[in-house]
């Protein structure tokens, strides 16, 4: 089936998600200081791969299983930032996670959503 624009933006949500979680591993948290562990930002930056790597086809072929690829992996990435939400970080850092967290709700509602049925027209 033929990608809606809704999912096309999506899909262009996603990207910049992914781009920001195989970017994140570049400047890992110092000893010491508070974010993630390292072991969070390795697999932030599997997730990102895979997304980046399902984007393509999903964009190209509108394959239903890539985009699933794209908003399972975008749903995954989100729930590793919950924890932001429980512990003592400064009030940036959550809202941070916070906004990601919107915005792959939104990503996902988009990529994942159906094409749109044409009324029938009748004489």
């Amino acid at each position: 089936m033929p990608l809606t624009l809704r999912n096309k933006i999506g899909l262009a949500l996603a990207g910049l998600l992914a781009i920001s979680d195989v970017l994140s591993i570049v400047n890992p948290t110092p000893d010491g200081k508070e974010g993630p562990p390292f072991a969070v930002l390795v697999l932030s930056f599997v997730l990102g791969v895979v997304t980046l790597a399902a984007i393509v086809p999903a964009w190209r072929t509108g394959s239903r299983t890539a985009l699933r690829v794209v908003a399972g992996t975008r749903i995954l990435s989100a729930l590793m930032s919950i924890p932001a939400f429980f512990v003592d970080i400064p009030p940036g850092l959550r809202a941070l996670a916070a906004a990601g967290f919107a915005v792959t709700v939104v990503c996902v509602v988009l990529v994942l959503a159906p094409a749109g049925r044409r009324a029938l027209v009748t004489d």
